[in-house]
Order: structure tokens, then sequence, then C-alpha cells
């Protein structure tokens, strides 16, 4: 049973955590690969994200940065945004959200009814977009009286969030016995968490940091993305340096792939990062046999029916027909993965 169920919360931020772990039984094509998932949709926001957000303000109120007066200002693809606007309304803090067009506009709605401001950028800054965004945010903390940025890309408190969070609860769960965890990278604040908790107790766990195609995260090649939320088209000062045991890359069609697979396969939506982190569990498995897998999925599927399970834009967006979506879908191949050693 969820921990989280047998007490009451003081409170909706007091709710974050303790989401459910999920055995996996029909996903894969092998019965001597354990796979359990991460269920971070389990969240009041709604995603892994509703972690760091929470506890960068927690710490900024501690350390006296933040006042009840302060204008909180952050970029975001979506998630990170959800989670800052529902603990700035707790808190009753003034937040504007700096977004790009990929972003969800389920996300952003919600946003918005949690007391949000949105401004959005539409012209990339060398050519990408996440650069115009943080310069937005620089041009609104210069102009905005006691404006704060939580900078979810360098603050040290969004990795341990999961330190102290995500990968313990994981940890805890399963008493330290399990032989690989896959986590999607962005900012890298998931995986560095809980590869840094993992080490902490001496753990032997393989942690694979699972990327995009056209991420330029660990010396990878700028490129163009259509799922938010995972990869980076300018490195994040969180991730410098950073390395895992594996980095494997996916496509925008592998995440969704992964996302109908789960569907069809498990009765479960996930987002895009998600489905490229279980497309890269699929294509290993083979590598995996006799292993207990974790996967940590980020969000809900939920929020991505207007992209990621719909069959038009898929076709659009990434040239794959309905036909082509379908067989992809329902084949038990998960196709050929780039690897590169971190």
């Amino acid at each position: 049973m969820n921990p989280i169920s047998n007490r009451v919360c003081n409170g909706v931020l007091d709710a974050i955590g303790h989401t459910p772990l999920i055995r996996l039984n029909r996903f894969l094509d092998r019965e001597d690969v354990e796979l359990l998932i991460k269920w971070e949709a389990g969240n009041p926001g709604g995603s892994a994200k509703d972690r760091p957000a929470a506890k960068m303000l927690e710490e900024a109120f501690a350390r006296g940065e933040i006042s009840s007066e302060t204008t909180i200002v952050e970029s975001t693809s979506g998630n990170m945004g959800i989670g800052l606007a529902q603990a700035c309304r707790y808190h009753g803090l003034r937040f504007i959200c700096v977004v790009d067009p990929r972003a969800q506009k389920q996300n952003l709605a919600i946003i918005e009814a949690l007391g949000g401001q949105i401004e959005m950028v539409h012209q990339p800054l060398g050519g990408d977009l996440l650069a115009a965004r943080i310069a937005k945010v620089c041009e609104l903390i210069e102009t905005t009286p006691n404006s704060y940025w939580p900078n979810q890309y360098a603050n040290r408190d969004n990795p341990r969030s999961h330190f102290e969070g995500t990968i313990a609860e994981i940890d805890d769960a399963l008493n330290g016995e399990f032989d690989v965890l896959f986590v999607a990278t962005s900012s890298t604040g998931t995986a560095q968490g809980c590869r840094d908790y993992l080490r902490s107790r001496g753990r032997d766990i393989e942690v694979i940091a699972v990327d995009s195609v056209g991420s330029v995260l660990f010396g990878g090649a700028s490129g163009p993305r259509k799922i938010p939320g995972l990869g980076a088209g300018k490195e994040p000062r969180l991730a410098a340096g950073q390395s895992f045991d594996q980095v494997v890359r996916v496509t925008d069609l592998d995440c969704v792939v992964g996302c109908r697979k789960l569907a069809e396969r498990e009765a479960i939506l996930v987002g895009g990062s998600a489905g490229g982190v279980l497309t890269s569990v699929g294509r290993m498995q083979h590598e995996l046999a006799g292993k207990r897998c974790v996967a940590v999925l980020h969000d809900s599927g939920t929020r991505y029916l207007e992209t990621v399970f719909n069959d038009q834009w898929v076709s659009d967006s990434l040239d794959c027909s309905s036909e082509s979506l379908h067989a992809l879908v329902h084949s038990s191949s998960f196709d050929v993965i780039e690897k590169v050693n971190a």
C-alpha cells in the first residue's frame, strides 16, 4: 500500500512524493527481466518536478532569499512550471513562467489555473529556444522588483530533492535490491540525485541516463527535438561535467512508440520522456536478462493527448503515418538504438 495513503497530509506540498512503484508484467518480451516503474505522475502536480519545485522554494525561504513579497521567475518546458505554480500559489507568491511553443497547451492552462503568468518566447536565440527562454528570464529578473530565479538548471536543491525523495523511496521499497536504474535527462537533476544517493549507500547499481537525439548533453550534437522535457539544446550549468554509467539516446519517434506500447500492453498513459526511457529498456532487454530494473517515469500521458497520442501530430511533426506508427507499436521489435559511453 502507498504509505501516503496511511496518513493525513498537512497541505498539498506535504503530499508530494511516496509515488507508486508498479511492476510491468507485459511490456517486455522476456520474462527473465523484472521491470518496475516509479510513477511520478502520482505527485499532486502530476510530475516528478513537484519535488524540486517545492524543495527550491523551501530552501530559498530558509536561507532568507525570498519572502511572501517575492516574485518567482522560471524557465520551463511545462512540468516545472506546474510544480512551481502549485508551490507559489500555496505560499502566496507571484509566479512568472517563461515557456516556448513546444510546451503542451494543457500544461499552460494548468499553470494559469494555479495563478501563474505565462511569458511565451517564439524566436530561438542562436537557434535554440532554451537559450531564448533563459534570456527572457534574465530580462524579467532585471526589470521586476524583488524577483527571484530558482534556476532549476543550476540549483543544487534540484538533485537534492531526488536524493532525499525519489531514489530514497525506491531504495527503501526494494531494500537496495535492484540492478539497473533508467532515468530521463534534461537538467540532469533527477539522474544526479539518484546516482549520488546510490553511491552514498555503496549500491552496485548501474545508472543509465536516457537523452534525446539532438541534445547537446554528454557531448551530443545539437538538432531539432519535438518532445519537451527530454534533452537540452544548451548545456545547463547543473549538467556540466556529469557522467553516468551509460548514456543512451532516443528519437522523438522512439518516445512516441514507447508511450503507445505502454498504453497498449499495460494500460498506462505516460509522457514523452517516459516513452523514451521505456523504449531504451526494451531495446536493451536482452542485456538485462536476470536483472531487476527500475525506470523513473516523470509524468502522465494525459498532458500529451494532442501530441504524442495524436496520430495527425505524429504524422505532421515526425513524418510517420498512422499505418507506420501502428506497425511500430504492435511490433515485438524495439529497433536499433544509438548508445554511447558516458
